[in-house]
């Protein structure tokens, strides 16, 4: 990214920042799906191994921008250190296994009769978008939570370890738009639908980015909690539904192999750009 653009947005509202970042993994999530229209198909290898790599960037993601940065704010305080991050990051799990519990969804690959969530009638290509839809929430919330502690001055949170963190979000939502609007195309829908709901199922990401982007900027006190809250719902989701689903087919040493290399990825970017 230019030099200049990044001056120029580090300069902006902490919540403009989220948005303008949360609206790039938006837009690489449309990027991703809009590969229905040059494919008729990907195997499922290719699909699992994806999946993989979306995992491996979450969990790395959930600790070096989000975990980390968390436990060392918490440094000073009366209370022990380990008491905001634990309490975040459980708060975090909690919190999205209320909403999966409630929120309609179907993973890839399951039966209708696996479906999770209150009982509907809704069509199963929504069912599928929804579970696409519920894990991009914390993504975008990550996000807003790390441009918003980037503006409290403190060591552990800069701006430049937020944008890594988008970036490392952008990369893992490219292969996650394939994974949305393949599917759907399997399941009958026209390219152009397809492509729709596959973007459609990241336009939460600037909602949440906002969110919490504003949270945090609301009370300094609040930074070591929203930042393993963030992290406590990406863990949550990466072990409820992308290692699930990336192991499904049996493709297990490709979907682990792609876990491996996400992670890889995201920690290369945010030691360096942190």
């Amino acid at each position: 990214m230019n030099i200049t653009v990044l001056n120029y947005i580090q300069n902006l509202n902490p919540v403009v920042q989220a948005l303008l970042a949360t609206s790039f993994t938006w837009g690489v999530t449309a990027f991703g799906a809009s590969l229905v229209f040059m494919a008729k198909d990907v195997s499922t290898k290719v699909l699992d191994g994806v999946l993989g790599f979306a995992a491996g960037v979450m969990i790395a993601a959930s600790y070096w921008s989000l975990l980390a940065p968390a436990i060392e704010m918490s440094e000073g305080k009366d209370i022990p250190v380990w008491v905001p991050p634990a309490v975040g990051f459980l708060a975090g799990g909690i919190f999205l296994r209320g909403i999966d519990k409630v929120l309609p969804h179907l993973h890839s690959g399951f039966s209708m009769n696996m479906a999770e969530g209150i009982k509907t009638s809704w069509h199963r290509s929504t069912l599928l978008v929804l579970a696409i839809t519920l894990h991009n929430f914390p993504e975008g919330l990550a996000v807003g939570v790390a441009f918003g502690a980037a503006a409290s001055g403190q060591s552990s949170a800069t701006f430049a370890s937020a944008v890594a963190l988008a970036i490392g979000i952008g990369l893992q939502n490219f292969p996650e738009g394939i994974a949305v609007s393949m599917p759907l195309r399997r399941e009958g829908l026209s390219r152009l639908k397809s492509f729709w709901y596959g973007q459609l199922s990241a336009i939460v990401e600037p909602v949440a980015g906002i969110i919490g982007a504003a949270v945090v900027l609301s009370s300094q006190a609040l930074l070591p909690y929203a930042l393993s809250f963030a992290a406590g719902a990406m863990i949550f989701v990466t072990v409820e539904e992308l290692i699930p689903e990336s192991q499904h087919h049996g493709n297990t040493d490709i979907a682990t192999m792609g876990a491996m290399i996400g992670f890889v990825v995201m920690m290369i970017l945010d030691v360096a750009f942190g």
